[in-house]
């Protein structure tokens, strides 16, 4: 155990967490919604700072983040533990059994040991994923201060289910974010999260005025997030809150954990999410979780010209010039393009 952040002693022997928007009161010897934050004797501690459970060298474009340093490897790692409880989640294994009451499982390790294999494996950042990182704040926010004193990027995978107080103490230690933006729906984020949608749209924003580089993804669900109006809604709010040059990556969902009868999403589905979003002003919108890489292309804003080839996670051909489409000169929006 180690000493977790974010957080108030009340007089009853509770620990009020402060760390996500769910705001835990947590009781002597329990858990947090987390699973991974446990209050021992009035002190709130982390099961988990030194516990990762899955680490993998990717391509950036895996996050998913086309317009962040494109082509790069970025050092991928999580804990166990989340704050939602999606029926939907594709790394259950991770996320859940800790809020089940079961174990922590994982190689013990330090942020300087995430830093040095960082390093040796080529990568150009360590991203905070496959969990939600939110949950493992201690372990990233050390990590991504070493990260940045020895050159690397800091990339969050997450749910965008923070609290305040804790977006304001990443700043300057974040450099690039991908949220979930699972839907315009309140009740979906009940029903099938456990969360709430509100805290998402204003971190967003947040997120955004802390000058970190946003790309959004949602996971589209027949029959629960992919009626034509809430995406209009989705993609309004992305072009009017973030701005017409933010990514939206919209992806193809498959039957697994809890909702295991639901279908795949039909190819026609993820088209009129795409359509939606480019008639919304949103410049750059992907389609992903699918084979054909026309969907994957970036296309130049200005000319329409493909400026950036993908072949599924892997970057293929640039026709760039420092971030310039070649054919019309029109910038292409992101950090470090070719």
């Amino acid at each position: 155990m180690h000493p977790a952040s974010l957080w108030k002693k009340l007089p009853d022997g509770r620990a009020a967490c402060r760390l996500c928007a769910h705001f835990c009161r947590v009781e002597d010897g329990k858990r947090g919604l987390c699973g991974v934050r446990t209050n021992v004797g009035g002190e709130l501690m982390t099961l988990v700072y030194d516990r990762v459970a899955a680490a993998h060298l990717d391509p950036v474009e895996k996050k998913p983040l086309y317009h962040f340093y494109p082509g790069s490897l970025t050092f991928s790692f999580g804990t166990m533990g989340c704050n939602l409880s999606c029926a939907f989640c594709q790394n259950y294994s991770l996320s859940q059994p800790p809020r089940q009451g079961k174990g922590i499982a994982g190689e013990k390790v330090t942020p300087a040991d995430l830093v040095a294999t960082a390093q040796r494996s080529g990568a150009a950042s360590i991203s905070y994923t496959y969990s939600e990182p939110t949950v493992f704040f201690e372990l990233m926010r050390d990590t991504a201060d070493l990260a940045h004193e020895a050159g690397l990027q800091n990339i969050m995978v997450s749910n965008g289910f923070q609290s305040r107080q804790c977006l304001d103490a990443l700043a300057g230690r974040i450099d690039a974010a991908n949220i979930d933006l699972k839907a315009m729906h309140p009740s979906f984020y009940e029903r099938i999260c456990g969360a709430k949608l509100a805290p998402v749209l204003k971190n967003l924003v947040h997120m955004r005025k802390l000058g970190w580089w946003i790309e959004v993804t949602t996971l589209l669900i027949p029959a629960a997030n992919d009626d034509a109006a809430q995406l209009r809604r989705l993609a309004d709010f992305l072009f009017q809150e973030l701005g017409p040059d933010t990514p939206w990556h919209i992806s193809r969902f498959h039957p697994d954990f809890a909702m295991r009868e639901t279908p795949s999403t039909p190819m026609e589905s993820l088209l009129r999410a795409h359509a939606i979003g480019r008639e919304a002003g949103l410049r750059y919108v992907y389609v992903g979780n699918i084979r054909d890489d026309t969907w994957n292309r970036t296309l130049c804003p200005s000319c329409g010209a493909t400026v950036l080839e993908r072949a599924g996670m892997v970057l293929g051909q640039a026709r760039t010039r420092e971030g310039h489409c070649v054919s019309c000169g029109a910038p292409i929006a992101g950090r470090s393009l070719p």
